[in-house]
């Protein structure tokens, strides 16, 4: 992690769970990290869980990543303050329950926009970013899941909840592959990681999960940190992380 001392990510999502675990490693491991939420208070609460010492390289920046202007304006900041992004975790997800047919719009609407439509987003802004101040060595990582995938098929008589979140999870499988030709055919050496968790003990996990085996937020965090610390010729491409015991 030498060569990441002192170099600038931006985590979104931070304001708990997986985003929240990775912002603290981060930190912890020499970096100067943004953490990018709606829920600024609870990214400054987790501020106050580091030492004393690292508190200051943790930053707070309000950002909903599924409305481009939020976006622009999360990153003129970073741009502003800090430079520029050379780390870039796109962690921010939503799921609400439901079945394609019958449920409201407006939510699958934010489901795609949030789990697909902001890491275009971001990626844009903090490539651009990485182009204007030369950075050659970045790394863009992708918080996937192992429904991206597989779409569970679900005993006889159980109505799939799932809805339009397996498909916004295999776009970002297919924009995983995107990526990385195009940071290859334009010439970078950027890095594109996607990590696929199972089940995680996050607020997003149905009550009806709560039981089954399940991953930690650290868990995640433990591959986002050993993705970007490989050295500079290793591209961690696709990550699986699943709990032992898991049915999936």
């Amino acid at each position: 992690m030498e060569r990441w001392q002192n170099r600038v990510a931006a985590v979104t999502g931070a304001s708990s769970g997986i985003g929240a675990a990775i912002a603290k490693d981060l930190v912890n491991a020499g970096l100067i990290v943004v953490g990018l939420a709606r829920r600024t208070q609870r990214v400054e609460e987790i501020r106050c869980t580091l030492a004393t010492n690292l508190q200051t390289r943790l930053h707070v920046v309000k950002c909903d990543v599924s409305d481009l202007q939020s976006v622009n304006e999360a990153f003129d900041w970073i741009e502003k303050n800090l430079g520029g992004v050379d780390v870039l975790v796109n962690n921010a997800g939503t799921y609400t329950a439901g079945q394609v047919l019958t449920m409201d719009l407006g939510e699958v609407e934010k489901t795609l926009q949030t789990n697909l439509m902001g890491i275009v987003y971001c990626t844009r802004r903090a490539y651009a970013s990485m182009q204007e101040r030369n950075i050659n060595d970045g790394h863009v990582v992708l918080i996937n899941s192992i429904v991206g995938h597989h779409v569970f098929n679900l005993p006889p008589g159980v109505v799939a909840q799932f809805n339009i979140y397996p498909p916004s999870k295999h776009a970002v499988t297919g924009l995983t592959e995107v990526l990385r030709q195009e940071f290859r055919d334009l010439k970078t050496k950027i890095k594109i990681t996607s990590i696929s968790p199972g089940l995680v003990d996050t607020e997003i996990v149905p009550e009806n999960y709560q039981g089954l085996p399940m991953l930690k937020p650290e868990d995640i965090s433990a591959g986002v940190m050993y993705a970007i610390g490989t050295p500079p010729h290793v591209q961690v491409h696709e990550l699986t992380i699943k709990p032992v015991g898991e049915t999936f």
